[in-house]
């Protein structure tokens, strides 16, 4: 397993009004942050936060290329941004929900005192397959078809890249002392973005080469030149 320190490149907040930050995800845009009663779209860039839907947004937040979905109640609602409108609400699975992912046209709840990741019909909620885990889940993302968790136990927090088929940790990138995880979300190129809990911060973080990424360089290193 490799393990490194995390690299924190940019910090985001507190925000007015905002007391803890749990679900984050990124519509290629935006930033949206989950905040307790409301879903809120920061601009990565400015740092501002430029809207904010009102919607119960306790746990785990999710964009599927078109639509929002937030955990909150033991439901995962379905949110169309443009409007604010829940389109459609199906239960999360029973226990403590964290993290929320969209990928490979499933949700992907993680599950915090269970330490389990689990796939989801989002039509349904029906549990379609569950990743077990060996600490405490908060967020969740896929990254270049890499599966990454969110960590925070006993008031630590890490990024863990785990096999999606024996929940293995193949890598690591530790936080900083008191630097906590809720939600996390990569924005598809460098940076994941954390949610940071009761600090009221999103935290951006240097997102590691995808072992295909290394692999392309390694074999383009290996290539006789021409």
């Amino acid at each position: 397993m490799k393990r490194s320190a995390a690299e924190i490149v940019r910090e985001y907040g507190p925000f007015p009004g905002v007391a803890s930050v749990a679900g984050v995800t990124y519509d290629g845009q935006n930033v949206w942050f989950a905040s307790g009663e409301k879903v809120n779209a920061l601009d990565p860039s400015s740092g501002a936060t430029v809207r904010s839907i009102d919607v119960p947004a306790t746990a785990g937040t999710a964009f599927d290329g078109q639509h929002l979905y937030q955990i909150a109640d033991g439901s995962i609602r379905k949110i169309e941004p443009l409007t604010g409108n829940v389109v459609a609400t199906i239960p999360a699975p029973p226990g403590t929900n964290s993290g929320l992912a969209w990928a490979e046209g499933s949700l992907w709840v993680g599950q915090y005192q269970e330490r389990k990741i689990r796939q989801l019909d989002p039509q349904t909620g029906a549990i379609i397959r569950t990743i077990e885990c060996n600490r405490f889940v908060t967020g969740v993302t896929w990254a270049d078809g890499e599966l990454w968790h969110g960590t925070w136990e006993d008031e630590k927090s890490e990024l863990r890249h785990i096999d999606p088929h024996t929940g293995e940790v193949l890598e690591t990138l530790d936080m900083p002392e008191n630097t906590i995880v809720s939600g996390l979300e990569c924005d598809g190129g460098e940076r994941f973005y954390c949610g940071g809990g009761n600090s009221g911060k999103v935290r951006a973080v240097r997102k590691p080469r995808s072992d295909a990424a290394r692999s392309e360089d390694e074999a383009r290193a290996s290539s006789p030149s021409v």
